[in-house]
C-alpha cells in the first residue's frame, strides 16, 4: 500500500486525510520535517510514497493526478509531492538536503512538500508536474485564502473536470461527436464496478471476433451483425482508453494489449468478410489481403517518419507551419481529421457498407479510401521532409534501422558496401530502397507460376536493401526506406499467391502477412516504450524482409501451386509461433517487473 506523509500543522475541518485514503494511501502523520525524513526512511523502497501538505486544498482529482499516475517517477502539485519506487532514492536525497540546509528547523516557513520539489528541481530530477486546468491545488498561506481556495474548489465540478478529461484530446470526427459523448460514462461506470482498461480491452477484442464470425457466415443478417458488432467493439476501444484516463490505471502491458488488439480485430475482420464472400461464391481474399497490406504500410509510414523527427533539433518547416495554421482553424482540422480515415471513420465505414452492401463493395471502398488518406500524409510528410532543416540524432537512426528489419543478408552486404555507401548521395538511400521494392514486386507481379525471375529480383532486392541501410539513416527522406521494405515484402507475397491460382494460397498468404506484420508492429511498440528492438536472433531466425521474400520467390518457383500454398501455411505458422511466444514473453516480463508505465496517445491509428 502507498504511503503518504502528511507535515505542516494540521486544519480543523480538513478533509486531506480522508481524500488520502479514498486514493488508497495510509496515511502518517509527521510532527515537523526531521520527523518526515525519519517516516520516509521507514517506507519500504518498492512502494510509492507521498509527502503532502496539512494545509492542502484542492480538488480530489487533482491529488489524483499528481500522487498516483504510475508512468512518472517523481510527480507532484502544489502542496504535495511523490515517488515511485525508480524515484525514491531522488526524493530521499532532495528530504535530506532540505532539512540539512535548514528546512527542517522550526523557523522554516512555506510548505515542505514544495520546498523538497525545488531541492529536486535543483538536483536535476525530472519532476512531472500534471496540467490541472481549472482544477485547485494549493497551500493557503492564511485563513482568508483557505476560504478564497475553498470557494474555488467549490466552483468547479470535479468530476465533470475528471470526465472530460478522460476522452482523448485528439481524436477523429466520429469519435468525437458519435462515440466519446457516452463512452465516457461506461468508462465511468467500469471505473465505480472496479474494471480494468485490460478487462475492456479484451472484452472489445472477443467483440469484434464475434463480428468477424458473423461476417463470415456470408448471409445478409449476418452482415448486419458484424456491422453492429463491429461498432460496438469500437466503443469497447474507446472505453478502454477512457478508462484508463478516468481511473490514471496506465501499464506497460496495457499499451501493448491496447495496440495490438486494434490491429488483430480489424485484420480478422477482413478475414471474416473474405469467408463470408467465399460463402458466397466471391473470391475477395486477393482484396483483403490488400487492405492488410495498404493499412500496414500506412502505419509504418507514420511510425517511421515519426521516430526520425522525434527528436531532431532545428525543426523547421514552411509546411509544417501552414499545417499549424490550417489547424487553428475549426473546419480545416475536422476535414483533415477526416480524410487520413482514422480508425473511427474507418471502422464505421467498414461496419456500414458491411450491413448495407457487399464484401467485394467494402474493400473496393476500403481501398480507395486508405490509398487516398496514405497518398495524402505521405505526400504532407514529404513536403516537410524536403523543406524543414534538420539534424536528426543517432536515436532515430537507431530506431529506423530497427524498423527496416534487416536480416542476416542484408546486414552482412551492407557491412560489405559500408564504404561505397558513403559515396552516395543522400537522396539515394530511400531510392535505392524504393528501386529494389519496386523491381521484385513488380517481377512479382507480371510473370508466371513457377518463374525464376521473382527469386532473382529478391537477388537484387537484397543487394539494395543491404546498400540502402549501410549507413546510419540520417537523410531527410531516409524514413521512407521501412516503409518501402514493407511494401516490398508484403506486396511480392500478394502477388505470388494471387498467381498461385489454387484455392487456399491467398489466406496462406494472409495468415503469413498478418505473422510478419505483427512482428513489425510489435517492434514499434517496443520503441515507443523504449525498450529497444526486439532481440537480433529473433530477426536472424525470422529472416529479416529480405530473407523472407527471398524464401517466398524461391518457394514459388520451386514448387508446384498446391507444395507452394502448404508451404505458405507452414511458413507463416512458424513465423507467428516464434514472434507471439517472444512478444508474450517479453511484455509479461516488463509488466512483471515493474518496467515504467505507457500511455501512448500517438496519432489516430
Amino acid at each position: 500500500m502507498p504511503t503518504a506523509i502528511l507535515t505542516g500543522q494540521p486544519v480543523p475541518g480538513s478533509s486531506i486525510e480522508g481524500d488520502l485514503r479514498s486514493l488508497g494511501f495510509e496515511v502518517r502523520t509527521a510532527a515537523d520535517a526531521a520527523d518526515a525524513e525519519t517516516l520516509l526512511a521507514q517506507v519500504p523502497g518498492d512502494q510509492r510514497v507521498a509527502i503532502v501538505d496539512a494545509r492542502f486544498v484542492g480538488h480530489l482529482h487533482a491529488l489524483r493526478l499528481g500522487l498516483t499516475d504510475p508512468r512518472f517517477p517523481l510527480a507532484a502539485v502544489p502542496g504535495a509531492v511523490t515517488a515511485r519506487p525508480a524515484g525514491r532514492q531522488a526524493l530521499t536525497r532532495a528530504m535530506a538536503r532540505e532539512n540539512s540546509s535548514g528546512g527542517g528547523t522550526a523557523v522554516a516557513v512555506g510548505s515542505l512538500a514544495d520546498r523538497v520539489v525545488t531541492a529536486l528541481d535543483a538536483d536535476g530530477a525530472t519532476v512531472h508536474r500534471p496540467e490541472l486546468g481549472s482544477l485547485v491545488a494549493t497551500v493557503p498561506g492564511d485563513p482568508q485564502a483557505r476560504n478564497e481556495a475553498r470557494q474555488a474548489v467549490a466552483a468547479v465540478d470535479d468530476e465533470a473536470v475528471r470526465l472530460k478529461s478522460a476522452v482523448k484530446a485528439r481524436d477523429g470526427f466520429f469519435t468525437t461527436f458519435f462515440i466519446s459523448p457516452y463512452s465516457r460514462y461506461i468508462a465511468r461506470w467500469c471505473a465505480r464496478r472496479g474494471l480494468t482498461p485490460n478487462q475492456v480491452t479484451t472484452a472489445s477484442l472477443l467483440t469484434a471476433l464475434v463480428a468477424a464470425g458473423c461476417a463470415a457466415t456470408g448471409t445478409r443478417g449476418g452482415f448486419v451483425a458484424a456491422g453492429i458488432l463491429l461498432i460496438a467493439s469500437f466503443v469497447l476501444d474507446c472505453t478502454d482508453g477512457q478508462l484508463a484516463r478516468y481511473s490514471l490505471q496506465y501499464s506497460t502491458l496495457g499499451a501493448w494489449l491496447d495496440a495490438t488488439f486494434d490491429r488483430a480485430k480489424e485484420y480478422a475482420y477482413y478475414a471474416g468478410l473474405a469467408l463470408g464472400a467465399a460463402r458466397g461464391g466471391d473470391d475477395v481474399w486477393a482484396l483483403a489481403l490488400g487492405a492488410m497490406v495498404l493499412q500496414t504500410c500506412r502505419h509504418v509510414v507514420d511510425f517511421s517518419f515519426n521516430e526520425a523527427n522525434h527528436d531532431a533539433t532545428a525543426n523547421t518547416s514552411p509546411t509544417a507551419a501552414l499545417s499549424d495554421k490550417l489547424d487553428s482553424v475549426g473546419w480545416t482540422v475536422w476535414v483533415r481529421r477526416m480524410i487520413v480515415l482514422p480508425i473511427g471513420e474507418r471502422w464505421a465505414m467498414i461496419a456500414v457498407l458491411t450491413a448495407l452492401t457487399t464484401p467485394r463493395t467494402t474493400f473496393y471502398a476500403l481501398l480507395a479510401g486508405c490509398a487516398f488518406a496514405a497518398a495524402y500524409t505521405t505526400a504532407g510528410r514529404v513536403l516537410r521532409s524536403l523543406t524543414r532543416k534538420a539534424n536528426r540524432t543517432d536515436r532515430a537512426a537507431t530506431a529506423l534501422a530497427d524498423l527496416a528489419d534487416s536480416g542476416p543478408l542484408a546486414e552482412g552486404l551492407a557491412a560489405a558496401l559500408r564504404k561505397p555507401a558513403r559515396r552516395l548521395p543522400g537522396i539515394a538511400v530511400p531510392a535505392l530502397a524504393l528501386l529494389g521494392a519496386a523491381a521484385v514486386v513488380a517481377t512479382a507481379a507480371s510473370t508466371g507460376p513457377g518463374s525464376l525471375w521473382p527469386a532473382v529480383a529478391a537477388v537484387g532486392y537484397a543487394l539494395t536493401s543491404g546498400l540502402a541501410v549501410a549507413r546510419p539513416l540520417k537523410g531527410a527522406l531516409d524514413w521512407l526506406v521501412p516503409p518501402f521494405f514493407r511494401a516490398a515484402e508484403y506486396g511480392t507475397v500478394l502477388a505470388l499467391a494471387a498467381h498461385a491460382g489454387v484455392n487456399g494460397a491467398l489466406p496462406a498468404a494472409f495468415g503469413l502477412v498478418a505473422a510478419v506484420a505483427y512482428h513489425h508492429y510489435d517492434t514499434v511498440y517496443r520503441i515507443r516504450g523504449n525498450a529497444g528492438a526486439p532481440p537480433a536472433w529473433l530477426t536472424r531466425t525470422i529472416g529479416g524482409h529480405e530473407g523472407r521474400t527471398l524464401l517466398v520467390t524461391a518457394l514459388a518457383a520451386l514448387l508446384t501451386a498446391a507444395q507452394f500454398k502448404v508451404a505458405l501455411t507452414v511458413l507463416a505458422v512458424a513465423v507467428a509461433l516464434v514472434v507471439l511466444v517472444e512478444s508474450i514473453r517479453f511484455w509479461v516480463a516488463s509488466h512483471l517487473g515493474g518496467a515504467p508505465a505507457v500511455h501512448d496517445e500517438g496519432e489516430p491509428a
